[in-house]
């Protein structure tokens, strides 16, 4: 099997680290790198957080940039009250040790992308970095074959404002660039689809069940989010965004949706929404392929089997029972 070859840029944050569990589990893919760019947390702090996953998943060997440390124009205001001080749901997951993180993300980008012929980039964060890359070399976006985002919505209330996605209201002029001059569609894994993943209590439990070690670290992380949740939204339980954008890379028929074109707007009461010509009003080429369905139990099932290493058909069975609310016999 021909692996497809990828970057995670992102910024961890819980569900961040969540979806990098996911892509080590996943044989498909060959992460070349990890780079961090400020959003939920300050990036340095981010890559700290990496390599903190990186440890207990015991793949040290995986290179690690930061990246920028601010959005382009706007003032940068983290994600910290959702995700905890350190990223991790104030967690006390100890520092990595005998590795470090490197400097340079936007280079990495860049020389991994004159390197390597169909290089998919999933950015789980804002895209500060790849509009910097863009800036600094746009030719050699040529090698991209996907640029996946988690961000945005389209028919979703926001989770920062009333019509904004996080990722996209932390830095909008820089996603308002990437969408404007990367030249291919951007698949754009927005609110709308990750809302329908949820990691509720009783998937955790389950997951105990499956192997106890793995799943103390992921309640360990998502407790935090869960307090949070359900401060904010009286919901039991956690959206997890980022894993459904990773799950869409291994297997794209787990979402659907629509071509279009796509604009951020960078400032104002909307700052930060993602305006999709859903239309055609402005009879533009389109620049993104906006998800608007998936399979909360595929997506689920994918996950766990992966994560925690067991049959797919026999964990599917014990989470359609879970998630349509059923005995487990």
């Amino acid at each position: 099997m021909e692996k497809k070859k990828i970057i995670l840029d992102y910024d961890p944050g819980i569900d961040d680290a969540l979806a990098l569990m996911l892509a080590l589990s996943s044989p498909e893919l060959h992460i070349c790198g990890i780079t961090t760019v400020c959003g939920n947390v300050p990036a340095e702090l981010g890559a700290d957080n990496v390599l903190r996953v990186l440890q207990f998943m015991n793949r040290p060997d995986i290179p690690v940039y930061c990246g920028a440390e601010k959005p382009l124009v706007r003032r940068y205001i983290s994600a910290q009250d959702t995700h905890g001080e350190d990223g991790l749901g104030e967690s006390g997951i100890p520092p990595a040790e005998g590795v470090s993180w490197h400097s340079g993300a936007v280079d990495f980008i860049l020389d991994t992308l004159c390197q390597t012929e169909a290089l998919t980039i999933v950015a789980l964060g804002p895209l500060t970095n790849l509009a910097l890359a863009l800036r600094k070399k746009q030719n050699a976006f040529q090698n991209l074959g996907r640029l996946v985002s988690m961000g945005g919505n389209f028919r979703s209330y926001g989770n920062c404002s009333p019509v904004a996605e996080y990722n996209y209201w932390c830095d909008p002029d820089a996603a308002g660039e990437v969408f404007a001059n990367l030249g291919k569609p951007i698949h754009m894994v927005g609110l709308d689809v990750t809302r329908k993943i949820v990691l509720t209590p009783n998937i955790l439990e389950y997951m105990h069940v499956l192997n106890p070690h793995t799943a103390d670290f992921i309640r360990k992380i998502t407790r935090f989010y869960c307090d949070f949740h359900w401060k904010q939204e009286k919901m039991i339980g956690c959206v997890i965004n980022d894993p459904l954008a990773v799950a869409y890379t291994v297997d794209p028929d787990i979402c659907h949706g629509f071509d279009a074109y796509t604009a951020v707007e960078t400032g104002g009461l909307c700052m930060g929404q993602s305006v999709v010509d859903s239309m055609n009003f402005w009879h533009r080429d389109p620049n993104s392929h906006v998800l608007t369905q998936t399979d909360p139990l595929a997506f689920m099932t994918m996950f766990v089997s992966r994560v925690f290493r067991k049959e797919s058909a026999s964990v599917r069975t014990v989470l359609a029972k879970i998630m349509a609310g059923g005995a487990v016999s």
